[in-house]
């Protein structure tokens, strides 16, 4: 006899993160009993041990194993078109799941039929609730942010940016956006939607794919009943100048794939004011703030090879 279809597939892209993969898979264990998983893992060439250890710890697990780094939305990619579940969730390998976490979501899906995604309240490891819902971004809020006007006029909408500093995360609510740390998405929307951008190589895709789902007519929502712990950036702090770059350069494709022309002329210099602002702002720092040299040291390097970038002067590849 097949198999029967799971409830949930989950697909887990992972780069040199061997025991937060081996904990976010660990994580999910308890909920197989009660709802039917299938867990794709897709390895992005990592150069520790993680493919060996998943399949010896965890021989149920379908592992992908790539021969080089194909990026978060390619290695998303690979997982999605091997999924046979009702739904899939996207994990990112530094998440814990809580125990009910995919359970009580499924639920809430069953229950609203035209919500396309789902995501959970994030936990920190601190224990703090952590930023997983945006605005779309638009030229007008981009510029907000740069010059810090959304931060001198924190609770005016006129000058709001797009991370909603006032979103109440302890109320299920329809969004814009929801970051790529924990999805759920419903097959039948997937179909319809399509898979990730893979023109996207880090970053980006969360803001494209909701977009896209809300284009069709699904729901995007936020939902504060679940949730899971997200170790953030264990990847991306690897090598940060460089994924902070890659993100800058993934907000422009954006804007190119659905502002047109002048909407990435008005992103571009959004951007030029806001590398130029910060690293006035951390060179101040540095002078008269002693102990905090050492961070702004860092910050004013980082935006100052993000200016090369955005010169043409400096490739997203050669930023170490």
């Amino acid at each position: 006899m097949p198999d029967p279809q799971p409830i949930v597939s989950v697909v887990i892209v992972s780069w040199n993160t061997r025991q937060l993969t081996l904990d976010c898979i660990r994580s999910l264990e308890s909920g197989r009993k009660s709802l039917s998983t299938e867990i794709i893992v897709v390895d992005n060439a990592s150069s520790d041990d993680t493919v060996e250890r998943l399949r010896r710890q965890f021989p149920h697990v379908n592992v992908v194993e790539n021969r080089e780094n194909l990026g978060f939305a390619r290695g998303n990619n690979i997982g999605l078109k091997m999924c046979t579940g009702k739904y899939v969730a996207l994990i990112n390998s530094d998440v814990v799941v809580q125990e009910g976490c995919l359970e009580k979501m499924v639920l809430y899906m069953e229950e609203n039929a035209r919500i396309g995604m789902l995501g959970p309240q994030m936990t920190l490891r601190d224990g703090s609730i952590g930023k997983s819902v945006y605005a779309s971004p638009t030229v007008w809020n981009w510029f907000c942010n740069a010059l810090g006007l959304s931060s001198l006029f924190k609770h005016t909408k006129l000058f709001a940016n797009f991370e909603l500093a006032d979103f109440d995360y302890h109320k299920t609510q329809d969004v814009d956006m929801l970051t790529g740390w924990f999805w759920l998405v419903r097959s039948t929307a997937l179909e319809e939607v399509g898979v990730l951008d893979d023109q996207f190589f880090m970053y980006g895709e969360d803001i494209d794919w909701p977009k896209r789902f809300r284009k069709a007519g699904w729901r995007v929502t936020y939902y504060s009943e679940a949730g899971a712990i997200h170790y953030c950036g264990a990847s991306s702090d690897r090598a940060p100048t460089r994924f902070y770059v890659e993100m800058n350069r993934a907000n422009l494709q954006y804007f190119r794939k659905h502002h047109g022309p002048i909407g990435v002329l008005g992103f571009w210099l959004a951007m030029w004011t806001q590398q130029l602002v910060r690293v006035l702002g951390y060179c101040f720092v540095y002078l008269f703030r002693q102990k905090q040299r050492a961070a702004a040291a860092y910050k004013v390097k980082r935006s100052a090879i993000c200016l090369l970038w955005l010169s043409g002067l400096k490739k997203a590849s050669e930023v170490r």
